[in-house]
């Protein structure tokens, strides 16, 4: 670590520029939460059936993918592999700004933002919402932590111990996300002991694809050398990792197809469902599966394809979670085992739902947020190297 020579980023026009379009998008969004929570979430395609809406899907992809974000800094610090360790600083910033900029569109998308205080003093033990407020809030703590042993030189020694518990934390951070589904046995889609390991491989590979585009948006903008070395092995990475997340979700659809009673709900998602069966099958399995893998493992694969792989798997990534999401609350509750049910209430009817405008708005503006808190990062303290071209990275890694 002590060869590698770390650098802010220089404020060029173009660092202005976009830090200005990232702010508007934010005020945007902020200005969307307002307009819901003036007007009722009515004014949303949210109901008292679809209460998680296209807000929640940003959320929980931001908040998953600042815990696959770290991954690069454990790789280095717990698994000792020394070539990634000029990333680590870069990997346990964006994990922050990520879990920031997810919370931010989870407190907002409350309705009444003020109530989170009640919240915070009042906690349920017996729910796993009460346990992720220590798990999210502890995360902030434990890489701020993890980061201050990667700056302070006299504490470098102490980075080992550092990344080992934060990457223990990540861990089960994720697996509280994903508990949060697989906890509700209401929801025949959610209730599966699977979602704790699929949340888990499923923040490796987002966090991942974001951890590679922002590495290379940055080192292109600021004009630092980046060399083929760690961007072919980032994409090897990176199609392991979308290839653990089909398996996951083979296996999780193989179990319930295993299960008679799940056997309708499986056709809704891979059959009849509509929109969810199409995002699935398009979007989830092969923009954000198959096309990734053809483009990381095709030969002669370049940095551009490993850009585009990237993208396509944080495409694929928005459609897993919306049709996992919002799917699952759309699919009609079982009210009586082996009945029919029908009322005036829409009991068995398959719950209508369409993304509005201000929910749009307020899920890029967290994206947003948490890209313009990376940026302004990045311009005050050190966490980019000043050369990642091959060489340097070769001989810091010798």
């Amino acid at each position: 670590m002590a060869r590698t020579q770390f650098r802010e980023i220089e404020g060029r026009g173009g660092f202005y520029a976009l830090l200005g379009m990232l702010v508007l998008v934010v005020l945007a969004g902020l200005g969307a939460a307002w307009y819901m929570e003036h007007n009722g979430h009515y004014v949303t395609g949210m109901s008292n059936r679809i209460v998680w809406g296209m807000p929640h899907v940003f959320a929980v992809f931001l908040i998953v993918a600042a815990s696959g974000a770290l991954n690069v800094a454990s790789i280095a610090s717990v698994f000792g592999r020394e070539i990634y360790k000029p990333l680590t600083r870069l990997s346990g910033l964006l994990a922050m700004t990520l879990l920031a900029g997810g919370l931010s569109v989870l407190v907002l998308d409350l309705g009444r933002p003020d109530r989170l205080i009640v919240a915070m003093t009042n906690y349920n033990f017996k729910s796993v919402f009460a346990w992720n407020i220590f798990l999210y809030t502890g995360f902030f703590a434990v890489v701020a932590l993890y980061l201050w042993t990667m700056f302070e030189r006299r504490m470098n020694g102490h980075t080992g111990k550092a990344g080992l518990f934060a990457f223990f934390w990540r861990l089960v951070l994720t697996t509280g996300t994903g508990s949060i589904f697989g906890f509700l046995v209401a929801r025949e889609h959610y209730n599966s002991a699977l979602m704790a390991p699929l949340f888990i491989v499923m923040s490796f590979s987002f966090g991942l694809a974001v951890f590679m585009l922002v590495l290379m948006g940055v080192c292109r903008g600021a004009g630092r050398p980046l060399g083929d070395v760690l961007i072919k092995r980032l994409a090897n990475l990176l199609g392991v990792f979308v290839a653990a997340v089909l398996y996951f979700v083979l296996v999780y659809h193989l179990t319930n197809l295993y299960v008679t009673r799940q056997h309708e709900v499986e056709r809704f998602i891979l059959v009849s469902g509509g929109v969810y069966t199409a995002l699935f099958w398009i979007g989830q399995i092969v923009v954000g599966g198959i096309v990734p893998l053809a483009l990381i493992f095709a030969p002669r694969a370049s940095r551009i394809r490993s850009a585009l792989a990237a993208a396509c798997v944080i495409a694929g990534g928005m459609a897993q979670l919306y049709v996992l999401i919002i799917g699952g609350q759309a699919y009609p509750q079982a009210m009586f085992a082996d009945k029919e049910v029908a009322s005036s209430f829409f009991d068995g009817v398959v719950a209508a739902y369409t993304p509005s405008l201000p929910e749009i708005l307020l899920g890029t503006g967290g994206t947003a947020l948490a890209l313009a808190l990376t940026i302004v990062a990045l311009k005050v303290l050190p966490f980019v190297p000043q050369s990642l071209a091959d060489a340097e990275v070769e001989s810091s890694a010798a």
